[in-house]
């Protein structure tokens, strides 16, 4: 049983020589008019291409995507909201974790949340999905404390 389990929690750590690929966009680069990076709506994927992000095509080489968003506080400059939304690849989590969203107000009030994913185009979506890894190590991880508990 152990060892079934594992070879399963072994393999979906190998590494298969393929990058992941994620979207890229800003909507600071938005035409005028246009919500080509989905700040005020629905990210439209059929206008967007992934790219691997270990390709010189990406803006930031790396090894998982984000997607980041910041909003401004109500009643900012007479009701007129903002709102950017910026996905690419990363290096590097700020706050250390993938596959989850973490957000907050920073201290001028704007709102802010970073999604970090690592399947491709994941980066797409409008919520993180957790990979197929993260659910067998959270598995592995509860059945070994259950034999440590009981």
């Amino acid at each position: 049983m152990y060892g079934i389990v594992g070879f399963i929690l072994l393999s979906t750590f190998i590494y298969t020589g393929q990058a992941v690929k994620c979207y890229q966009c800003s909507s600071d680069e938005n035409p005028k008019g246009k919500d080509l990076c989905g700040a005020y709506g629905a990210f439209d994927e059929t206008l967007h291409t992934p790219v691997n992000c270990m390709d010189d095509e990406s803006f930031t080489p790396g090894t998982f995507c984000v997607k980041r968003t910041r909003q401004s506080p109500r009643f900012f400059i007479w009701d007129g909201r903002w709102r950017t939304v910026i996905r690419r690849c990363t290096a590097v989590s700020e706050n250390g974790v993938t596959n989850a969203c973490n957000w907050g107000v920073d201290e001028n009030g704007v709102y802010w949340e970073d999604c970090y994913c690592t399947s491709n185009g994941c980066n797409g979506a409008t919520s993180v999905v957790l990979s197929s890894a993260t659910i067998a190590w959270s598995v592995v991880v509860g059945i070994g404390l259950s034999k440590l508990v009981f």
